[in-house]
């Protein structure tokens, strides 16, 4: 019963912080995403960042950045920024809607 208070506790912070993010400035590079990963755009060949898996984005980022993932803008983009900065990003773009 104890575990099960602890688990509850630790869901509701945690649910209470995420619009704390998602209504976050975005950390340095995070706002100029949206030039090509836009949330609307329809027919558009670039995937929808906002509200993926902040995991999943900073891996790609990170993919990106050693060149184990191939790109033609991404891993010049992605070379720019620290882990510290990827994950920052990766986490306010996770929190969008």
């Amino acid at each position: 019963m104890k575990a099960l208070c602890v688990v509850i506790g630790l869901a509701t912070v945690m649910a209470s912080s995420l619009p704390v993010l998602a209504a976050s400035d975005p950390p340095p590079g995070a706002a100029s995403c949206s030039g090509c990963h836009s949330g609307g755009a329809t027919g558009s060949s670039v995937s929808r960042l906002n509200g993926r898996d902040a995991g999943e984005i900073a891996t790609a980022m990170a993919g990106f950045r050693d060149g184990s993932l191939p790109a033609t803008v991404m891993n010049r983009i992605a070379k720019g920024f620290s882990d510290d900065e990827l994950r920052a990003m990766a986490a306010w773009l996770a929190a969008q809607k």
